[in-house]
């Protein structure tokens, strides 16, 4: 059986994620303190997808978990992406 991808859902998740990317930028997405300079804050990418869930029309069903996990990976895909990027540029 195919996965299910919810395509309205993954549009409102890469909707805010980028609201929030042009607002804040990517050092809001890392964490401030711990062994690692650049490490992906969790909680941060758990806000995009929740504050998509609760903007979502309340007729519509609950997406799917694997549609909810795949919006999770893309966003953390692209967290990562921007992170290596800006990792070059600052020649670490």
């Amino acid at each position: 059986m195919a996965d299910i991808i919810d395509l309205t859902f993954l549009a409102d998740v890469r909707r805010l994620y980028k609201k929030l990317m042009d607002q804040r930028g990517l050092s809001y997405f890392l964490q401030k303190e711990g062994p690692r300079l650049f490490h992906i804050e969790p909680t941060k990418v758990e806000l995009v997808l929740r504050t998509a869930l609760r903007a979502r029309d309340p007729q519509l069903p609950r997406p799917h978990d694997k549609a909810i996990e795949h919006c999770r990976k893309e966003v953390r895909r692209d967290l990562i992406r921007r992170v290596a990027n800006a990792m070059l540029q600052t020649g670490l």
